[in-house]
């Protein structure tokens, strides 16, 4: 192929423009598209150049090397204005007339450079203002409705429990039991009444199921779970104090109890002492130990009490707790608690040799039975409480009462 058709036709005449030129100054521009690898077109934010004040200078005298751009001798103006350039533009890259008289377009979307003394070309796509987004409010989460009771915490559980929404609304830590422990502290109580009616051993039987749910209620409701020792050992000492009173008989009732609670007492202080566990937790293990076994063997004031008193209490207590656990305010729930016990006690009274006077009994059971349910309340305590401490300390705490009392009435 010749070198007019690599050309495009044109020849090249090397004394152009007056002067001959040297090939290899002249930059050879081809018609079709460029395979010019150093050329890499480079694609400007769209925003709009800063025009700038011309700069005049003079082009040297003598230059080192040879400009394509810059004017040729025999040109009449020695100075021209000049427009910024981007950074990234390089002269003689697509701006070069071609032979054919035709100029290099540039890929669609780069920018066009002027010419000498032209005004600066404005782009065709402005540049749209970021607007950011509106954030959406969040909805407000509905709190999932659950059970009365939660599982414990240990159990794996994510539902946020009921002491902790008591404490997150600042209530207060008293959860009543509710009607079911307290359907279960009734029969309990009848069954007390009943065995009492019967005689000693047929108010044994009740009496040692009162004295296990004791033990378990008292260590569970103190956050000690599981603690089999503990639970085992106070429930021995009721066991203990049980055969001691059935051995000596009634009318030594108080000593054997007292007995009975002394000797564990120093046992469980003798099993604290050989424990490994840290001085704080011994401490705490030895004082609920020693509140369960004191309590189980309370219990057994039952057993050593006048059947005719057990059978006036026990029925009080039923009545009381039942009262209590109706839907009605504190301070009306509790008066109302207060007078069926003293009603029952009557009630129970008259099919006894008490009489009226078993109101007054009745009333005292009442009371300690109240207090006794208050206690199990205490602290945010869990179901299991109150399936256990919930149902047996009304009755515990009823058991001095009704010895007493019974003693004195009868």
């Amino acid at each position: 192929m010749s070198n007019d058709q690599q050309h495009g036709g044109q020849q090249y005449d090397p004394y152009a423009n007056g002067q001959q030129q040297n090939p290899a100054d002249v930059t050879q521009t081809w018609e079709g598209q460029t395979w010019d690898t150093q050329f890499q077109p480079t694609i400007q934010r769209q925003q709009p150049p800063q025009p700038q004040p011309p700069v005049t200078y003079e082009a040297p005298h003598e230059p080192q090397y040879r400009d394509p751009y810059a004017p040729q001798p025999g040109y009449e103006s020695a100075s021209y204005e000049s427009a910024s350039y981007e950074p990234a533009y390089e002269p003689g890259a697509y701006d070069q007339a071609s032979y054919d008289g035709t100029a290099y377009a540039p890929p669609q979307g780069a920018y066009e450079q002027p010419q000498h003394g032209a005004a600066p070309v404005a782009y065709d796509t402005p540049v749209p203002a970021y607007t950011p987004e509106p954030v959406a409010a969040a909805a407000p989460v509905a709190e999932a409705a659950g059970p009365a009771f939660s599982s414990p915490t240990t159990s794996g559980n994510t539902r946020i429990t009921d002491a902790q929404r008591a404490r997150a609304e600042g209530r207060s830590p008293v959860i009543e039991p509710g009607m079911q422990p307290a359907a279960l502290t009734a029969v309990l109580g009848l069954l007390l009444a009943g065995g009492a009616a019967l005689g000693t051993y047929g108010l044994l039987v009740p009496l040692v199921l009162l004295q296990g749910l004791t033990a378990a209620g008292w260590f569970r409701l103190n956050g000690m779970w599981p603690a089999r020792q503990g639970i085992a050992l106070a429930f021995a000492g009721g066991l203990a104090a049980d055969a001691a009173l059935l051995a000596t008989g009634r009318e030594h009732a108080a000593a054997a109890i007292l007995g009975t609670l002394g000797v564990w007492v120093l046992l469980c202080l003798v099993l604290q002492l050989r424990s490994h566990a840290d001085p704080d937790e011994r401490m705490y293990g030895l004082m609920a130990t020693i509140a369960s076994a004191a309590l189980t063997v309370i219990a057994t004031g039952h057993l050593g009490a006048a059947p005719d008193a057990v059978v006036v209490g026990g029925v009080a207590v039923a009545a009381a707790v039942v009262a209590r656990a109706l839907p009605l305010p504190g301070p009306v729930s509790l008066v109302v608690a207060l007078l069926a016990s003293a009603g029952a006690g009557i009630a129970a009274g008259g099919f006894t040799d008490l009489g009226t006077s078993g109101a007054l009994l009745g009333l005292g059971a009442g009371v300690c039975a109240l207090v006794g349910l208050r206690v199990a309340s205490y602290d945010y305590p869990s179901r299991f409480v109150h399936m256990t401490a919930g149902v047996a300390l009304p009755l515990t705490a009823a058991a001095p009462a009704v010895y007493l009392l019974g003693r004195a009435l009868a």
